[in-house]
């Protein structure tokens, strides 16, 4: 009886957790949606048409936020002689051919066959470990138990982009015409229906920092190459701690590279760092356990939880791309200010904090968006 007394109060706790997290707007079905499509095909002789969207205020509405803030299009600065400005692609903060997501062995994608809960301030993803198992911070079991007693729209894996789009346009209107240009793959039910083993991706994040792609790449190849007896691709972190520094270079690793590897190596071994921390862990936690390992910083950590664990409420103040970006937004001449000496050329660290602090807590997409203003190059990152 103590028993089930138990998992019962455990499952009323979660319906409870559950309901605190209600979506701001109900998603439509994607089977629904398909449903509408076929139906509107089929009604205008197989040609689908689109109909245009009604907004609560009003086209008028929409043409003055949109005209006010015209956020896809790059601001240029005109130039002496008529000539225009040419568009710079800013790169973040070197390496910007840090890939997170693409460092996970291809990671393997797997169709979204159902819905997980989501949160926030957790990890998101679908986190592997060297002996093959999956961890997520919200099985499917416990979700499907849980929605039939909850009583409001859960955020899940399927909805979790909508929800995400439609609190950032309830802020801040005008950022409606670029969410609607650009659509974030990396929180979308494909993006978080990706597998990533974390210590694959923190390993290829040190061998990438101050190299260009192609170097990161040709390097990773050569270090897996460094275990011909493993059969499952990236070795695991047992067999890295005990590869001596001097092996691990001959992969093209600097010394200082190779020792960060084994060091983080011996972390995962002893489990000071595993998947399950990472699920389990605060967003504050995992910043301040990642950046005590040699040769991960705030930044690299930053991008690990935004780009592979799926965190949604991570804004890097550190990312030049996102102070570029955050300058456009609020209507300055990124441009003129280029040249401009110091850190803060663009928005001040305070300015960054105030303005992305109203997006919360959803500030992952906000700073996903503030890189979009811009046209940063981000595609290594997020591995599209």
């Amino acid at each position: 009886m103590a028993t089930r007394r138990t998992t019962r109060s455990q499952t009323k706790a979660a319906a409870d957790d559950v309901s605190a997290h209600v979506a701001p707007v109900a998603p439509k079905p994607k089977a629904k949606r398909a449903a509408s499509k076929a139906t509107n095909s089929a009604a205008n002789g197989g040609n689908a048409t689109k109909k245009p969207r009604k907004e609560k205020d009003g086209a008028a509405v929409t043409e003055a936020v949109e005209s006010k803030f015209k956020t896809p299009e790059v601001p240029k600065t005109p130039v002496k002689g008529g000539k225009a400005a040419p568009t710079v692609a800013l790169k973040t903060p070197p390496p910007v051919e840090n890939n997170f997501i693409t460092s996970t062995a291809k990671l393997k994608a797997r169709a979204p066959a159902s819905a997980r809960r989501v949160d926030p301030h957790s990890t998101n993803a679908l986190l592997s470990t060297p002996r093959g198992s999956r961890l997520t911070t919200y099985p499917t079991e416990l979700f499907e138990e849980t929605s039939k007693l909850s009583t409001g729209t859960v955020t899940t894996t399927e909805n979790l982009l909508e929800v995400a789009c439609a609190h950032l346009i309830n802020v801040d209107p005008r950022l409606k015409p670029l969410v609607e240009k650009y659509h974030c793959e990396m929180f979308s039910p494909e993006g978080l229906a990706e597998e990533v083993d974390p210590f694959v991706a923190l390993c290829s994040s040190i061998m990438s920092q101050q190299v260009s792609g192609a170097a990161a790449s040709s390097i990773k190849k050569r270090f897996i190459e460094l275990f011909p007896t493993n059969d499952h691709g990236f070795p695991t972190p047992v067999e890295v701690a005990a590869t001596s520094v001097e092996k691990l270079r001959t992969a093209g690793l600097s010394q200082r590279k190779a020792e960060y590897i084994q060091g983080l190596a011996e972390k995962f071994t002893s489990g000071e760092l595993s998947a399950r921390m990472l699920i389990e862990a605060s967003d504050e936690e995992i910043i301040e356990k990642l950046t005590a390992v040699r040769g991960l910083g705030r930044w690299s950590v930053e991008m690990f939880s935004c780009f592979a664990l799926k965190r949604m409420d991570i804004f890097s103040t550190g990312d030049l791309g996102v102070q570029r970006g955050l300058g456009a937004y609020l209507g300055r001449d990124v441009n003129k200010l280029k040249g401009k000496g110091g850190k803060w050329k663009y928005a001040t660290e305070e300015e960054m904090l105030t303005h992305s602090a109203k997006f919360a807590p959803y500030r992952s997409l906000f700073m996903w968006y503030m890189w979009r203003i811009e046209d940063v190059k981000i595609d290594a990152l997020q591995g599209t």
